[in-house]
């Protein structure tokens, strides 16, 4: 199973961006795994945020294949423990098809792309800046990958 993160922007934080390199490495070594960003939108001071959220859902929408497993990383999706995740990715894992996460832009995500979303997945009731749930994003993967293995990372 290949999983793929499609997120809006380039992360512009070094620190953010260190981070999410070395869990990405880290990942790899699990599972095939890729980020894919997709250009931020230029001159929106004239745009509405909904005509940012239509823009940016239609890049994301022709990012994705009909065969894809689409999860949105979303403050009202559904929570999990990090070992529920882990469950959840591995159960995921035996699917044939493609699992995409996606991060949207800093006002979420149009109609269509909740439309054609599998699942909403929330990491917490609080809410973080999409450049910092990148890095949270990819560090959870990495824990889930090594609980699935039974690797000492996690602490129950």
């Amino acid at each position: 199973m290949k999983t793929e993160l499609i997120q809006v922007g380039k992360t512009v934080d070094r620190h953010f961006m260190a981070g999410i390199e070395d869990y990405t490495g880290r990942v790899s070594h699990y599972m095939p795994f890729g980020i894919t960003t997709v250009a931020e939108l230029k001159n929106t001071k004239s745009l509405s945020e909904q005509q940012q959220k239509d823009k940016e859902g239609e890049m994301i929408l022709k990012l994705l294949k009909p065969s894809d497993y689409v999860v949105l990383l979303d403050e009202r999706g559904r929570e999990m423990t990090s070992v529920d995740f882990a469950g959840w990715i591995e159960k995921q894992r035996h699917a044939s098809r493609r699992l995409v996460f996606v991060i949207g832009g800093p006002y979420g995500f149009s109609s269509e792309v909740y439309a054609r979303a599998d699942m909403k997945i929330s990491f917490s009731k609080m809410t973080f800046s999409h450049q910092m749930i990148r890095l949270i994003f990819v560090e959870q993967l990495y824990r889930a990958c090594t609980i699935i293995k039974g690797e000492p990372y996690h602490h129950s």
